[in-house]
C-alpha cells in the first residue's frame, strides 16, 4: 500500500511510527495491515507499576485521622496520583501495543473518571486496567464491569444511590454520555433507571463493588418502554438492545480515527455499516473497528490530516517517533498538564472535548517550546546547579523529577542515519507529516534544521 498509507494507518491507531515501521507496513495491503493491527492489541500492560497500587484506606480509618493525618494523607495521594501518572505515560511510550495504550485512553476518555473525585490512586489503578482489559474487545462487557467499577461508583455517585433517596448522576450519564446520546431518552427514564441502580455500593474494607439487597428499590420500573421489576443490570441490557446505543459509540470511534464527521451521504453509509457490524457482533469493538478501518472514509485523501493531535499524541508520538531516550516519564506528566491533557484527571464528566479544543494561542506556544526543547535538548540541557536552584531538592519527588530531566537525551545526527542514502528531506517528510508542509522552505533544510523546521510546522500538529 506504500509509505503514505501505510504511515497514515500507524498513526492514527498508534503513535508517530518509525521508519522501519511505516517500511514494514508498507508492503502490505491495506486489509493485511488493518488485521495485524487489530491482532497485535494487547490486554495487559508489561510496565511495572507502583507498588502501593492494591492499598485501600477505609472511609472509616480516614474519617478517624487527626488533621495532621489527614494533611499526611492527602500530600501522599498527590505523589501516588504522580507516580500513577507516569506509569501509564511509560506504558504508552514503551508498548509494543500502541492500539491498546489509544483504546485505553479512548475509554477513560468515556467512562470518565477523575482523581480529584476519587481521591483514591488504587482505584484510579484498577479502572485503568480494566479500560486496558476490554479496550477491544465486548463493548456490551465493558459497559457492564465499567458501570460498577469502584472509582465510577464514587465518581458517579453511585456508592450514595439509596431507595427512597435515588441520585440520578450515574443514571443520567450512563445514557447521555455511555450509550443512547443526548435526545434519546426522557428524564422520567432517567428517575425511574435511577431506581434501578440503588443498592449498587463500594465494601468500605476492600474498596470492591458490593450489592445491598436492603438498600434496593424492588419496586416496578418503567424504562425506555420496558416495564418490570427493573435492577441495575438489566438498564444496561436495554439500553444495549437499543439501536441508537451502537450508532452513539461507533460516531464516537469514528471521531478518533477517521474525522470529525461524516462529509458525505456515503461516508454516513460506512458510520451506519460499522454500527450495524458492532451491534450484530455481539458488541464486538474489534468488528466495528475492523469496518471503520476499512472504508473509504479512512483512506480517504481529504481526511489525511483532518484531526489535531492531542497532547499525548504530540508527547507521546514525538518521544516515540524520535527514539528519545529517558529514564522516567514524570517530566511528560508535567508537560501534559500543561498542555491541557491531565492524565487520570479529565476536566469533568464529559472528558476532554478533544478536536479544536486543543488549539489556543497559548497551547500552540507551549506545543512549540515542548518541540524546540526536545529537538535541542543536548544544547539546552540544564546544569545540576542550575536545577537545584529551580526545584526543592528537599522533596524526594524533585530530586526525582531533577535526575529524570537529566536523563532525557536526543540525537539527530543518528536519528537520520537510516535516512543516508535516500531521498532524505522527502522521506523524513513522508515519516514526520501527514500532509506536505505548509511553510515552503521546511523541506528544504538539512540534518537536525530540517528536523526542527518540519516539527515546528503546523501540519506537524495534524494526523
Amino acid at each position: 500500500m506504500g509509505a503514505a498509507d501505510a504511515r497514515h494507518l500507524l498513526n492514527r491507531t498508534g503513535f508517530d511510527a518509525h521508519l522501519d515501521e511505516v517500511g514494514e507496513y508498507a508492503r502490505l495491503s491495506r486489509r493485511e495491515a488493518v488485521e495485524r493491527v487489530l491482532a497485535g492489541a494487547q490486554t495487559t500492560a508489561r510496565a511495572r507499576p507502583p507498588e502501593w497500587v492494591s492499598e485501600w484506606q477505609s472511609p472509616r480509618r480516614i474519617r478517624q485521622m487527626s488533621a495532621e493525618e489527614r494533611q499526611a494523607l492527602f500530600r501522599d495521594l498527590i505523589e501516588k496520583g504522580l507516580q500513577l501518572k507516569a506509569w501509564w505515560l511509560a506504558e504508552m511510550l514503551t508498548t509494543a501495543s500502541p492500539l491498546t495504550e489509544r483504546m485505553t485512553l479512548f475509554w477513560h476518555n468515556h467512562f470518565t473518571s477523575s482523581l480529584q473525585k476519587v481521591r483514591a490512586p488504587g482505584l484510579m489503578y484498577r479502572q485503568n486496567v480494566l479500560l486496558r482489559r476490554h479496550a477491544l474487545g465486548s463493548f456490551s462487557e465493558l459497559l457492564h464491569a465499567a458501570s460498577k467499577d469502584p472509582a465510577m461508583l464514587i465518581y458517579l455517585d453511585s456508592a450514595t444511590n439509596r431507595r427512597g433517596q435515588p441520585n440520578e448522576n450515574f443514571a443520567r450519564e450512563v445514557m447521555e454520555l455511555f450509550t443512547l446520546g443526548e435526545g434519546n431518552y426522557g428524564e422520567q427514564d432517567i428517575k425511574e433507571a435511577a431506581r434501578a441502580f440503588t443498592g449498587w455500593s463500594l465494601d468500605p474494607d476492600t474498596g470492591e463493588y458490593l450489592f445491598r439487597p436492603m438498600l434496593h428499590d424492588d419496586g416496578t420500573k418503567t424504562v425506555l418502554g420496558r416495564t418490570g421489576n427493573l435492577r441495575g443490570e438489566d438498564i444496561l441490557d436495554i439500553l444495549l438492545e437499543r439501536p441508537e446505543t451502537a450508532r452513539f459509540v461507533t460516531a464516537k470511534l469514528w471521531r478518533e480515527f477517521v474525522s470529525t464527521a461524516p462529509a458525505n451521504e456515503r461516508e454516513r453509509a460506512e458510520l451506519e455499516r460499522a454500527a450495524r457490524a458492532l451491534r450484530e457482533s455481539g458488541y464486538s469493538l474489534r468488528a466495528a473497528l475492523r469496518e471503520l478501518l476499512a472504508s473509504e472514509a479512512f483512506w480517504a485523501q481529504a481526511n489525511r490530516g483532518a484531526l489535531i493531535k492531542s497532547p499525548v499524541d504530540l508527547v507521546v508520538g514525538t518521544m516515540r517517533q524520535f527514539d528519545v531516550d529517558f529514564s522516567d516519564a514524570l517530566p511528560f506528566v508535567f508537560l501534559l498538564r500543561n498542555l491541557g491533557q491531565d492524565l487520570f484527571s479529565p476536566p469533568n464528566v464529559k472528558g476532554w472535548p478533544g478536536g479544536e479544543a486543543w488549539i489556543s494561542s497559548q497551547a500552540l506556544l507551549a506545543r512549540k517550546q515542548l518541540l524546540e526543547r526536545l529537538m535541542r535538548v543536548e544544547e539546552a540541557r540544564m546544569t545540576p546547579a542550575a536545577m537545584e536552584q529551580a526545584l526543592d531538592l528537599k522533596k524526594p519527588m524533585a530530586r526525582r523529577l531533577l535526575q529524570a530531566m537529566m536523563d532525557i537525551k536526543f540525537s539527530a545526527r543518528d536519528w537520520l542515519r537510516p535516512f543516508q542514502g535516500r531521498d532524505m528531506p522527502g522521506t523524513v517528510q513522508t515519516v514526520l507529516l501527514a500532509l506536505p508542509p505548509a511553510n515552503d522552505g521546511a523541506s528544504a533544510a538539512q540534518g537536525a534544521d530540517l528536523l526542527r523546521a518540519l516539527t515546528s510546522d503546523p501540519v506537524y500538529q495534524l494526523k
